[in-house]
């Protein structure tokens, strides 16, 4: 069945794919709230629990040899343990009530998250549910009775554009882990992968029409603060007597009474080919919210104009979106 990597048994390729078609075809994509049925819960024993189904045997065998009647109830006794929690370990799923929540914005190379919110209607706790992809870690996260939490699926992006899980599984091992109860889950959830942000970016463009020209200091500007040098300030704006006393390299900034907005123009952003310049419009973009005050971004015949952390996730989703590769599925 499905997700047999976490059981212990090793699924041949091209057998895992038939049997995530078949449970695809059966189940089709899961939008909204599900709540769990007996039909979508898959049992089987784990590596543990066949160790101890093979103990169980030699018991048995060893008691029958023997005629040990003690043996016998011992082994009986046992068995009888094994059975109770392979009920237990499927009711645990059984009933439970689950939401996708899409996945968080994130830059290419960091993990994505991907959020799920689950309930818990009935009156007994929920113990030890996990989430994940066949082979991966998952923390277990238990409910109380009449609860709700949220279930987290950490997900590695490779590259910008749309990271959209497909499939992912809810399981859980309580209570002594000899069986593992899972359910397969087809979500169809989206995450933003942002392009990753220049680490070698020229500085940042000042006010002025155009991102490579650089608005001469009026009369009326009043100085605001001191920042470091960076390649590409003009030698008029170096704070000498700062240096003289620090012996550091430092700038000085300057505010004007009607604040010139930013142009980040991807015509002039340097690199070598599209993905390099859209990193360093990226990293333009972080700084320019760091710095405050309006900006624009244009995209080709696109341009976005405004301020604040709203503007800032709209620009760096353009930026995802611009000319994209194909969508990533995982799952």
């Amino acid at each position: 069945m499905a997700g047999s990597v976490r059981h212990g048994f090793h699924m041949p390729g091209h057998l895992r794919r038939a049997t995530r078609a078949w449970l695809r075809r059966r189940q089709g994509p899961d939008r909204g709230r599900l709540i769990l049925g007996q039909g979508r819960i898959y049992i089987l024993p784990t590596t543990l629990g066949l160790t101890f189904a093979v103990m169980l045997l030699g018991m048995l065998l060893g008691s029958l040899n023997y005629a040990n009647n003690l043996g016998l109830a011992l082994t009986f006794a046992l068995a009888g343990i094994g059975l109770v929690s392979m009920h237990a370990c499927h009711r645990n799923l059984v009933g439970l009530a689950i939401r996708p929540l899409g996945g968080e914005p994130t830059f290419a190379g960091e993990t994505a998250v991907f959020g799920f919110r689950v309930e818990n209607d009935e009156r007994q706790p929920r113990i030890d549910l996990e989430l994940g992809l066949d082979g991966s870690e998952a923390r277990g996260t238990s409910l109380d009775a009449m609860a709700a939490g949220t279930l987290l699926l950490k997900v590695p992006s490779r590259r910008r554009g749309r990271l959209r899980l497909t499939r992912c599984e809810v399981a859980t091992r309580y209570p002594f882990g000899l069986f593992r109860a899972w359910a397969v889950l087809h979500p169809e959830v989206d995450c933003i992968i942002y392009p990753k942000p220049a680490t070698d970016a020229p500085p940042l463009p000042e006010g002025g029409e155009g991102s490579g020209n650089r608005q001469a200091r009026s009369g009326d500007d009043d100085f605001a603060a001191l920042r470091n040098y960076r390649p590409g300030d003009t030698p008029g704006r170096v704070a000498w007597k700062a240096l003289a006393r620090n012996d550091k390299l430092m700038v000085r900034q300057f505010e004007s009474g009607q604040a010139a907005e930013r142009v980040l123009d991807l015509d002039s952003a340097p690199g070598a080919n599209l993905e390099q310049r859209l990193e360093v419009l990226a990293r333009w973009i972080l700084e320019a919210q760091a710095a405050g005050g309006p900006y624009t971004l244009r995209l080709g015949s696109t341009r976005l104009s405004g301020s604040g952390e709203r503007h800032r996730e709209a620009c760096l989703t353009r930026l995802a979106d611009f000319e994209a590769p194909e969508v990533d599925l995982v799952g």
